[in-house]
């Protein structure tokens, strides 16, 4: 069973062949079960992690649903990340980082950016997820292209394989009356996940996110 936006738990379950007691960095986290992608990691995997979420209105729920995991509330861009990670214990192996914030303020790759130089250095992720919005864009040089570009640069050059470039949404998904594509990029590490999972299941092609075949 899935509760992530379009079966992010799915893929990092695979990647991690059904692991359990891992730990996850979730950037964007709004409600604490629906459409979010470590709900089950949570609470059927026993995964724990840290929670990043601007909208104090969730915070209740998160008491109340996701008590294994700590909630900060507050701008992904302003968080001191070196601190929180060491203040808390976290594995310089970590299992999962989601990043779902606003691509069009910059969020996204300002906090991308933060973590790069505060975390990557000496903190690894199994698996991404970073939500670039790019059906947004129209141009070779605005801000949706831009972060394309720029993450998947910071993520080449630590290392990261692209997985499945640009997941699709359904054709017929529409945000801020414009139809909605390619607006994810998946990826792993290959220190943490197994090199025929990666042979396998890579692919160069921009997929609709139901035919991501896993077994």
């Amino acid at each position: 069973m899935s509760k992530g936006q379009v079966l992010q738990d799915k893929f990092v379950l695979s990647m991690l062949c059904n692991k359990r007691d891992g730990w996850f960095l979730e950037l964007g986290s709004q409600h604490p079960i629906e459409n979010n992608n470590t709900y089950i990691l949570e609470s059927e995997y026993n995964w724990r992690g840290i929670m990043v979420e601007y909208d104090n209105s969730w915070l209740d729920s998160y008491k109340t649903h996701r008590q294994n995991s700590l909630h900060v509330i507050g701008d992904a861009r302003t968080i001191d990340y070196s601190s929180l990670f060491s203040s808390n214990k976290m594995p310089n192996s970590m299992d999962y980082l989601q990043i779902d914030l606003d691509v069009d303020n910059a969020s996204t790759l300002d906090t991308l950016s933060k973590i790069d130089e505060q975390l990557l250095d000496e903190y690894k992720f199994a698996t991404i997820t970073l939500e670039h919005d790019f059906y947004s864009s129209d141009l070779d040089n605005d801000i949706w292209a831009v972060t394309r570009k720029s993450s998947r640069e910071i993520f080449q050059r630590r290392g990261y394989v692209l997985m499945f470039p640009d997941v699709r949404l359904p054709s017929d998904t529409t945000y801020r009356g414009k139809q909605c594509g390619a607006f994810e990029d998946w990826y792993v590490h290959p220190d943490l996940v197994r090199s025929e999972l990666i042979l396998k299941y890579k692919t160069e092609e921009s997929l609709f996110f139901k035919d991501i075949m896993f077994e």
